[in-house]
């Protein structure tokens, strides 16, 4: 005996009656589509629960059921809360039993209904349900609706064209609103949620409204994309008889004269004129043939076009001659740059070397110093006086490694790295390229362009270097690569090894005297057609220097100059003058007070204060480092902003001191005292080991009771056994002793070999003290 017999006999015979029950059996539906009252729709039962419900409603329901939809049509097993309460009471008209023992079913939707009083879980699902009806006057706002709606549901069928024939004849001889509204919902392809939305609304006029404001949002929506189509197709139309019309033209030219596309012809033509290398050719006229086979107007045409010309013009055997006159070099050099010696010399050994092999491998300088040096035009005047050819890329803030290889061709607007692109720029194989602020490279996801540098800066390696968007080797073995620096510790460590580091100190007050006067006034007067108007006396130039600029170049310099002519030019103008020289006195009338006042020595030997020397960007400055004790609990007190390594230098200072005082000191006088470190000026950050000698000085001189002398300046590290090691900066921190008046200066005795870099004029009116360890700093700089 068969499990669902009255199902089968159904299937059979389709027997039923017109009864609606009250308890009707329930099938929840798990597909987007939706049964409407009017509306037949097959579906398939294969869940053994909606089995018992659809043998219920055959058996006992008169074929009726209620069907209602589940709000994730991926549950199993759904309760009451994953069913919507509205649907479709429908009737079981046609049955058909399948292989795998589920039936697929015919309904019609007969009225709308509503589950109250819960959901029967059982063997099958069954609930009471109310039957949703309501009563309506057919009037003529409601006449209109169904116009308006059967307008643009007509405009919805022409734009998408997959409503069959049979749906559009039912929509046009249907006037009754309830069931005209049900049609069109039942035949739009909406959404699971907007068809419900649907489903529960029972008055016919308020689903209108619903359907005619979901109609003109999708025709609205379905007019965009025609018209979209339509112009992609128009283009594509276009774009294909241009070119069966350039294919025609082209056949028809190289009928009558052999020739083909002219275009074509001309790029050859520059190919075969440009003797490029030969892996190089190949690759063009590779290209080339790709060319001729693309259609003239695509993206790929274009993408090769250029790729041939950068093939074209890029320089693969253009040089410029160098200038092997070493006298003539020097003179070049000399006349755009004061100083310098250590850059200049390099240079000219390089040309000496080229007088005698022409294969000689091209420098690669880094130059490292403070701002307004004169770094960057130094490179130019290099450029000069070797007759090569100069471009400059500036690398501050670079984040992105395909800035300096590359792009490759598959990216939409790819191009060259900036180093082929200099190239280019400078139409031969060896100019000299000026890379600019090599330290302050960034790195991001996109890449690291330091380590893009270690190719391109590798004598070794840069004779094959490769661009990712050229993709053949290109030699940048003669090309001179000069690069900048204000600080070299940034410089990660493999790109600093492939270059030749020549550090470039600050300038000294006599070099920015001669500087300016040979070079700064000079340009400036020229500049403002002035020079026979405006004359600045070397003592004027002495009080801008001092009283308005702290710098270690001359940038400022320059910038304060360049006001003082401008000034005396209105000057000049208001008073009706001819000319004007500047003295001192008229400094601070054009460029108003002083912006920096000198460093000024003590004024007489103090117990606790020392005279220290530090190194700033801006050249050397100097410091008068305090220390005092007071009652307290063994606790050192630092201020003035230190750095932690200066923190540290003061602990170690404190420490030795302690050892070195046992015989002046208690053994409970450091545990009843703290002590106070102070370095004026309190709002400058500092930082570095070498105040370590001045550190313990004023400490020492605190516990002795013994004041330091004022007319000696000291610098070194030190260490917790007493040793004096060697600084930086050591002409910096001795022009700024000089500066104030001292003429005394004490230093480690491995800094000794330093001093060469000292001018000689000053060099010679200082007394130095090399000292190895503390207690010579002790015995030369306190006083009995």
């Amino acid at each position: 005996m068969a499990k669902f017999k009255a199902l089968e006999d159904f299937a059979s015979e389709g027997k039923g009656s017109e009864d609606i029950p009250e308890i009707l059996p329930v099938i929840p539906m798990r597909t987007n589509m939706l049964v409407y009252p009017g509306s037949v729709i097959p579906f398939y039962i294969g869940r053994e629960k909606s089995l018992n419900s659809l043998e219920e409603s055959i058996e006992k329901k008169n074929r009726f059921l209620f069907l209602c939809s589940q709000k994730d049509i991926q549950e199993n097993e759904p309760k009451e809360v994953d069913l919507f309460t509205h649907g479709v009471v429908a009737r079981v008209m046609q049955l058909m039993k399948l292989p795998d023992n589920s039936f697929k079913v015919l309904v019609e939707g007969v009225v709308r209904g509503k589950i109250v009083d819960g959901l029967q879980d059982g063997e099958s699902l069954s609930a009471k349900v109310e039957i949703l009806k309501v009563n309506y006057r057919n009037t003529k706002a409601l006449e209109v609706l169904i116009r308006k709606v059967r307008d643009e549901a007509r405009k919805f069928f022409q734009y998408t064209r997959r409503i069959p024939n049979e749906a559009l004849q039912a929509l046009e001889g249907t006037e009754d609103a309830d069931k005209f509204a049900d049609l069109v919902a039942s035949i739009l392809p909406l959404k699971l949620d907007e068809k419900q939305v649907l489903l529960e609304i029972v008055h016919p006029k308020n689903r209108l409204e619903l359907l005619l404001e979901i109609l003109l949002r999708e025709n609205e929506l379905l007019k965009i994309e025609e018209d979209l189509e339509k112009k992609v197709k128009g283009k594509l139309e276009q774009n294909q008889k241009e070119y069966y019309l350039r294919e025609k033209m082209k056949t028809i030219k190289e009928e009558l004269d052999g020739t083909g596309d002219p275009e074509i012809m001309e790029l050859k033509e520059k190919i075969d004129a440009a003797e490029l290398p030969p892996e190089v050719e190949e690759k063009a006229l590779k290209q080339l043939e790709r060319l001729e086979k693309s259609p003239t107007f695509s993206a790929e045409s274009t993408v090769i076009r250029s790729y041939i010309d950068w093939l074209i013009e890029m320089p693969w055997n253009s040089e410029s001659d160098d200038i092997i006159d070493i006298k003539k070099a020097r003179a070049v050099l000399d006349t755009d740059h004061y100083g310098l010696e250590d850059v200049k010399k390099r240079i000219l050994e390089y040309l000496a070397a080229r007088s005698f092999s022409k294969g000689l491998k091209a420098p690669i300088l880094c130059l490292v110093g403070p701002p307004g040096v004169g770094k960057t035009s130094l490179g130019k005047s290099l450029a000069k006086a070797m007759n090569r050819k100069f471009v400059r890329m500036s690398l501050g803030g670079l984040r992105d490694e395909a800035e300096i290889r590359g792009h490759r061709r598959t990216y939409v607007g790819a191009l060259p790295g900036r180093i082929i692109q200099l190239i280019r720029e400078a139409g031969v194989k060896n100019p000299l390229i000026l890379l600019d602020e090599i330290d302050k490279l960034g790195q991001s996801f996109q890449g690291d362009p330091a380590a893009a540098l270690l190719e391109v800066l590798d004598p070794e390696q840069n004779k094959t270097f490769t661009d990712h968007y050229l993709e053949v080797e290109f030699d940048l073995s003669k090309v001179i690569f000069i690069t900048t620096a204000n600080v070299i510790y940034t410089i990660p460590d493999a790109l600093r090894d492939r270059m030749e580091v020549i550090e470039i100190s600050g300038y000294t007050k006599v070099e920015k005297e001669k500087i300016a006067t040979g070079y700064l006034i000079p340009e400036i007067l020229e500049e403002h057609n002035m020079t026979d108007k405006v004359n600045i006396t070397p003592y004027a130039l002495s009080q801008i220097i001092d009283g308005y600029t702290r710098e270690a170049g001359v940038r400022n310099l320059k910038r304060e100059l360049a006001s003082v002519v401008r000034k005396t030019a209105l000057e000049l103008l208001e008073n009706d003058l001819d000319k004007k020289k500047i003295r001192k006195k008229d400094v601070e009338e054009l460029l108003g007070p002083p912006k920096f006042l000198e460093d000024e020595r003590l004024k007489k030997p103090e117990i606790g204060i020392t005279t220290g020397l530090a190194w700033t960007a801006v050249g050397g400055t100097v410091l008068q480092v305090e220390a005092l004790f007071q009652p307290g609990k063994g606790h050192i007190h630092m201020t003035g902003q230190l750095g932690d390594v200066m923190k540290e230098s003061a602990q170690i200072a404190l420490s030795l001191a302690r050892v070195r005082c046992q015989e002046d000191c208690d053994e409970k006088f450091f545990e009843k005292h703290d002590i106070h470190l102070h370095v004026p000026e309190g709002a400058v950050p500092k930082d570095g080991p070498s105040a370590g000698v001045t550190l313990i000085t004023s400490i020492v001189s605190c516990l002795k009771n013994k004041p330091v002398r004022n007319d000696i300046a000291m610098t070194g590290e030190i260490s917790l056994r007493g040793k004096v090691f060697p600084i930086g900066g050591v002409k910096e921190k001795v022009l700024a002793a000089y500066r104030i008046g001292i003429h005394e200066v004490i230093l480690p005795a491995a800094n000794e070999k330093d001093l060469y870099k000292i001018p000689k004029e000053i060099r010679e009116k200082i007394t130095f003290h090399f000292v190895e360890n503390v207690d010579e700093v002790l015995q030369i700089a306190l006083k009995d």
